[in-house]
């Protein structure tokens, strides 16, 4: 397969017409989930309306790190009896999207394990260790390779274990309301993940670096946020000592 050729221009930037290209082989494999996906308009402008079907807002789901600091896989903490990365994968799915893509990297038969006969697709970023940047950049090449009608998406992490689809459902209905550009959750005293990037904000995406996160856009772009609260958001789990106090309710 020849390398795959995105070009965006970029929000805020002096120059247009931005080539950003990856080598599809080398980058990823992809698992296609198996329900049909329906068509939508193209415009970089979200239309009016508040049809999430029409507007095609995708999900993507970080998953790809090794969770140094917490010295075991965090993707495979237990949370209310199930793993975590399926817990945050179920959370995306219920958020009502149809397009959810999940990337792995470390430990990745592992993770793809507990992830069996869901409707999602497994994207596998084998440049992980470079940073979340570089995972952002494979989910997102490859999102809009396999699903290019997306208006909107939402980048989410695994290591969130108060995440809901209720939540993530909010941040979808603020865009529909307001037409923000960006919708972040607000918590601990900021704006964060998970987070909403509008269509004009795909090439800033696609131009991170790989040592930066998507709050990256969310501070470079803080006038164009809009927020949704988020208060379970400040549990991040980092280190054992986060996982045991969540489980004990700190």
């Amino acid at each position: 397969m020849p390398p795959l050729l995105v070009a965006w221009e970029a929000v805020g930037s002096e120059n247009t017409g931005y080539n950003f290209i990856f080598d599809e082989m080398a980058h990823a494999k992809s698992i296609e989930k198996t329900k049909p996906t329906s068509s939508a308009d193209d415009e970089e402008t979200p239309e009016e309306g508040n049809d999430q079907e029409e507007l095609s807002v995708a999900i993507i789901l970080l998953a790809a790190g090794s969770s140094t600091r917490m010295g075991q896989s965090k993707q495979l903490l237990q949370i209310n009896k199930e793993p975590l990365l399926l817990h945050s994968t179920r959370a995306a799915l219920a958020s009502g999207v149809k397009n959810v893509v999940v990337i792995l990297g470390a430990n990745e038969q592992a993770h793809r394990d507990v992830l069996t006969n869901l409707p999602i697709t497994i994207i596998t970023n084998h440049y992980w260790k470079s940073g979340m940047g570089s995972s952002i950049k494979t989910g997102m090449n490859n999102l809009l390779r396999l699903f290019p009608e997306t208006a909107a998406v939402v980048i989410m992490v695994c290591d969130q274990p108060a995440i809901t689809g209720n939540h993530l459902r909010m941040l979808i209905q603020k865009f529909e309301d307001t037409k923000g550009p960006i919708i972040a959750s607000a918590y601990a005293d900021t704006a964060g993940v998970p987070v909403l990037f509008a269509r004009p904000f795909f090439s800033n995406i696609l131009m991170l670096r790989d040592e930066h996160g998507a709050k990256k856009i969310i501070q470079q772009f803080s006038t164009k946020v809009n927020t949704v609260d988020f208060p379970g958001g400040l549990h991040d789990l980092d280190t054992t000592e986060d996982y045991k106090n969540f489980i004990d309710g700190k």
